[in-house]
Formats: structure tokens, sequence, C-alpha cells
């Protein structure tokens, strides 16, 4: 049992929102401004009997995360000392949710 599950750079999970994930936990979720994951298309699709796709986008206002800052870096960057993303993600470890800054 977790009490937050945080998502940082990801182009989705397979499910079309966060209470889909069918978790008790807190649903975070991240993306820094230069990351390339922004650029992916974010949808998921049944392909010849194979679902192919990540879907909702983890950020996005449909998937109902909540969506922390993450800085201006790129996709190797969430785990830089000094970087908002780091701080936030420190936080929410730590149990400090109200702490956690937003965009």
């Amino acid at each position: 049992a977790v009490d937050d599950i945080a998502l940082v750079g990801s182009p989705g999970t397979g499910a079309g929102s966060a209470a889909a994930l069918r978790t008790r936990a807190r649903v975070w979720a991240a993306r820094g401004g230069d990351d390339w994951v922004a650029n992916v298309p974010h949808v998921r699709t049944n392909l010849f009997g194979v679902t192919v796709g990540f879907g909702t986008d983890p950020v996005s206002p449909a998937f109902g995360a909540r969506v922390f800052a993450a800085g201006d870096g790129g996709h190797s960057d969430y785990f830089r000392p000094g970087t908002a993303s780091l701080t936030n993600l420190t936080r929410i470890v730590l149990g400090e949710t109200k702490a956690v800054t937003h965009d």
C-alpha cells in the first residue's frame, strides 16, 4: 500500500484517468517544459487485437492527477539536484504535500 504515486515525464499509463488506476493513493503528475514526451500522441486504441498507445496525458485535466511544478527541464532532468521537480517529489515522498508547488 502506498499513499502517493508520482508520474514524471510519463506519456500515459494505459488508464483513461487517475480513478481508473484503482488506487486509494493520491496520483501526482508533472512534465518539464522541455520534455519531448509532450509531443507523444496521447491515444490508445486496439489494432489487430493488440492495444497500442499510452492513453490519456497524465498532466491533462481529463486524467485527474494532481499536477505539480517540474520546471523547464527536459526528460532527463526530473531528478537533477536543485530542480523544482526533485524538490516537489521530495515533498511528496516526505508527506509534505501542502508544500508542493504547482504551475
